[in-house]
């Protein structure tokens, strides 16, 4: 596979953060298509947000829910590899999920995270909180973020 020179330092190692959402989808489309316009390496990540609720669920209902979540990764992975892209898919559960994708992002050494945005201002997001938000602030690396309105290619 040919290596293309990236017009842009910073993209070597791209880490996308999806929750599965169409908020998601066009951080996912834009990191695939960084990754391949550069020969990026690409890391695929999922944190299922863990609550109280979750925690009462049986165990067949978070087989089930798991199982859900490696097939919408392996989707990614696909497209990612139809690309042309090398391309790897974490799932982490926990109950705050920047901080999982910050350590991930850390420990892989990558270069930039990518996330999409859902876009609420205000006092939704205030008092929802936003892991972007939290992302940007302790991240080790650069953030992208893209908008749920970006143009897709």
């Amino acid at each position: 596979m040919k290596k293309n020179a990236c017009p842009t330092p910073g993209f070597e190692k791209l880490l996308v953060a999806t929750d599965g959402s169409g908020f998601s989808a066009a951080a996912v489309q834009e990191a695939v298509n960084i990754a391949a316009a550069c020969s990026s390496t690409l890391i695929v990540m999922h944190v299922f947000e863990v609550s109280t609720e979750v925690e009462l669920w049986d165990a067949q209902a978070a087989e089930k829910l798991e199982g859900s979540i490696r097939k919408y990764l392996a989707g990614i992975k696909a497209k990612a590899a139809k690309a042309g892209v090398a391309c790897e898919t974490v799932l982490h559960w926990g109950d705050e999920p920047y901080k999982l994708i910050v350590a991930e992002a850390a420990k892989r050494k990558v270069s930039t995270i990518v996330m999409g945005s859902h876009g609420r201002t205000g006092l939704t997001r205030l008092m929802m909180g936003s892991t972007v938000s939290r992302v940007i602030g302790h991240a080790p690396c650069k953030v992208l973020v893209v908008p749920v309105r970006a143009k897709r290619r």
